[in-house]
C-alpha cells in the first residue's frame, strides 16, 4: 500500500491495518525462523508498510492532512 493510499484512511482504519501487518510480520518472522518462508523479500515490505501506518497516524489522519496543505 502507498503512502498517499493511507493519508485517506481514518484513524481507526490507520489502526486495524498496523495491527494486520504486526501480526503478518509475527508470523512472517516465524517462518523464516523455522525454514518455511519462501519469500524472504516480504520481510521488508511489511515492515515499510508498517513504517507508513506509523508516520500516517501520527500526522494525524485527516485532520493532519489538512494541516499539511496550507
Amino acid at each position: 500500500m502507498k503512502s498517499n493510499e493511507m493519508n485517506d484512511l481514518s484513524v481507526e482504519d490507520l489502526q486495524k491495518k498496523s495491527e494486520e501487518l504486526n501480526q503478518e510480520l509475527f508470523n512472517l518472522r516465524f517462518q523464516l525462523h523455522t525454514g518455511h518462508l519462501e519469500n524472504t523479500a516480504r520481510v521488508p515490505q511489511v515492515k515499510k508498510d508498517i513504517a507508513r501506518v506509523k508516520t500516517a497516524r501520527t500526522s494525524g489522519g485527516e485532520s493532519g492532512r489538512s494541516l499539511r496543505n496550507t
